[in-house]
């Protein structure tokens, strides 16, 4: 089934990609597709604040956090999870209508402003191509750039690899810190 507008959009032919955060999956499983790398529970990201010279003297003065925690919707958890590089913008059009129905209408217009959200926030990214795994996007790992202090395990975080692609991630990260720990 083919969406009105979908082919007319700014985003058809492009494919949606997360850029390098901390994120995990968390709760119950909701609506989802029957895919790899789709669960359906919500998703959390974790960013690191960056402050001026004055912003941090008054974090550290107010005991301000360090990061932000960014729980997302159902709706927009299941736009990031489809959001992997793979899948087209009319694909992931297709998958909200059919998961949300109404609720989503018009699933075009709507998809196109979660994506639009997350690319404003430098959280997602519009690939003419299909993601060629450039850079990190599985769930649980700290981008090189920001620096997050580990978790509280009884959080409840799921940062498993649903995927190849997370997995291939996760192996590459564990296989550079095991030959970090053997050359020193």
């Amino acid at each position: 089934m083919e969406l009105a507008d979908s082919n007319d959009h700014k985003y058809s032919g492009t494919y949606p990609c997360r850029l390098p955060v901390w994120w995990a999956r968390l709760g119950d499983i909701g609506p989802h597709l029957e895919e790899d790398g789709i669960t359906g529970m919500n998703v959390v990201l974790r960013i690191e604040k960056r402050f001026t010279r004055f912003e941090r003297v008054l974090a550290k003065l107010f005991r301000a956090p360090r990061e932000v925690r960014r729980p997302l919707d159902t709706m927009n958890s299941m736009l990031w999870e489809l959001c992997d590089g793979s899948r087209e913008f009319q694909s992931i059009c297709e998958a909200m209508d059919k998961l949300f129905h109404e609720n989503i209408a018009p699933a075009v217009d709507r998809t196109a402003s979660g994506i639009d959200s997350l690319r404003s926030r430098n959280l997602v990214t519009c690939l003419d191509q299909p993601f060629s795994l450039k850079w990190n996007i599985g769930p649980g790992q700290t981008p090189t750039h920001q620096t997050l202090v580990e978790m509280d395990e009884k959080i409840g975080y799921d940062v498993e690899p649903r995927t190849s692609d997370e997995s291939h991630f996760i192996e590459a990260i564990q296989a550079d810190f095991l030959q970090d720990g053997q050359s020193e």
